[in-house]
């Protein structure tokens, strides 16, 4: 009987102790240690506010002195490139005369730059007076649109928004309101306003005609930093995902495309499943051209999918110091983290009926009374079905259990359906018999 051969596979299994992931393989792999951030070639990936706020960020948090005053260096010089002399004053604040007379506070720079300033102000506003009295449509949207350029240079970035906001009721055309959402996007996204970026990337895409495939990459993009933001792990690696290639060093005042591999590889990792991981991710030619640029994460990615465990804990751990000086990612790095570990030790132990913790242990590169800490975790969290033997040092999967069990149920339900049916005929019989014998006495009481 099938049954009979299937229950008998489980116990044969179930005699045996199963390890996954523990040989690391000796295929060649990327040197990767984790060195400090080269500033430079990071900086060197952004253009605009982005790139000044990121160096300044990574000054803040990194603890190094060496990178933290590079940093400000470059702040510095790229902030003498626009007109901000108050995020100017502030890097030199920062700087506090460490790098010496050449990046102290230039007021005379700060002084004209506050002075054409004045002026310029004076004329948008006459200009645009003059487009309102004269009631032109397109030029008044062109006037908020150069106010809104001219807030956002000089970083007052509120006043910027409403300029940019403002232009909605002067657009004539879908183009015009693509533009309007992704200068919203973009101030957005320097103030930290993502439910703001989720609105104005909903607007736009409401306006098909005016998408081309460069436009949609960088949709797709923001939408991934606003469900970043808002710890949608799932929703945020899809956008990145379905980004195109088209994006290429098109949206650098925003994102890199590095970044594009990195956070949706990240997220993806910590919120799909296994076959998601491989349909929408290893399998996806257009995202593989965003992971080449990474390959730290590609590594990562395969030694996931791979069982490779150690590897891959050991490519997140040497990446780790760097993720925290994101502007975006530093958040949700232990989250992020956190998530993949726990994946990693559900994935190890799903396929098995016995698992030695022993094995396991060496397989993360962890103890065995931590790793029983974190099963006992996910097991309470019902997302491993399995229980702790803490004596011998085995974890036995339930399913193991609910399958014996599964079988004696069929098994007994087969019995009972074969009395069932016996029972039936045997009655089917006595029936028949007393319809016979009615003629022959007429006074015999029926059932």
């Amino acid at each position: 009987m099938e049954g009979d051969d299937e229950t008998t596979s489980v116990t044969m299994i179930d005699d045996e102790i199963y390890s996954n992931g523990g040989g690391e393989d000796k295929r060649s792999k990327p040197n990767l240690s984790s060195e400090l951030l080269d500033v430079e070639v990071y900086a060197g990936l952004y253009s605009g506010r982005t790139k000044i706020t990121r160096l300044m960020f990574v000054a803040d948090r990194c603890g190094n002195q060496v990178m933290k005053l590079d940093a400000l260096r470059m702040a510095y010089d790229e902030i003498k490139k626009g007109e901000n002399t108050n995020l100017f004053k502030e890097v030199v604040e920062k700087i506090d005369g460490k790098l010496g007379s050449e990046y102290c506070l230039d007021q005379i720079w700060v002084d004209s730059v506050d002075r054409k300033a004045e002026v310029r102000k004076e004329k948008l506003e006459s200009e645009l007076n003059a487009y309102r009295t004269n009631l032109i449509k397109e030029s008044i949207r062109m006037g908020y649109n150069d106010f809104g350029d001219f807030y956002y240079s000089h970083g007052h970035l509120g006043d910027a928004f409403k300029n940019y906001a403002r232009t909605r009721d002067y657009c004539t055309t879908s183009k015009h309101i693509l533009q309007m959402c992704l200068n919203a996007i973009l101030v957005s996204i320097e103030m930290g306003q993502f439910t703001h970026v989720a609105t104005y990337v909903s607007k736009a895409e409401q306006t098909p005609d005016a998408l081309d495939p460069v436009a949609i990459a960088k949709l797709r993009c923001a939408a991934g930093l606003a469900h970043l933001e808002s710890k949608k792990y799932k929703l945020a690696a899809r956008k990145f995902l379905e980004t195109g290639p088209e994006l290429g060093s098109t949206y650098t005042e925003v994102i890199a495309p590095q970044d594009v591999a990195t956070y949706g590889g990240l997220c993806a990792l910590a919120s799909f499943d296994r076959a998601e991981l491989k349909s929408k991710v290893i399998d996806n030619f257009n995202f593989r051209n965003f992971l080449e640029l990474v390959p730290e994460v590609r590594e990562i990615i395969n030694d996931f999918y791979s069982s490779r465990y150690a590897s891959c804990l050991e490519f997140l751990e040497n990446l780790k110091a760097n993720l925290l000086l994101d502007i975006h990612l530093h958040d949700h790095v232990e989250t992020l983290y956190s998530q993949i570990r726990h994946k990693a030790l559900i994935q190890y132990t799903h396929p098995f009926v016995s698992v030695d913790l022993r094995m396991m242990a060496d397989a993360f590169k962890t103890d065995v009374s931590g790793l029983e800490k974190e099963l006992e975790a996910l097991i309470t969290d019902n997302q491993i079905q399995a229980r702790i033997d803490s004596h011998n040092k085995i974890l036995y999967a339930r399913h193991a259990d609910q399958r014996n069990s599964t079988f004696k149920n069929v098994l007994q339900s087969g019995d009972e359906f074969d009395r069932d049916v016996k029972s039936m005929l045997l009655r089917a019989n006595v029936l028949k018999f007393d319809t016979g014998s009615h003629h022959r006495h007429p006074h015999h009481r029926k059932f």
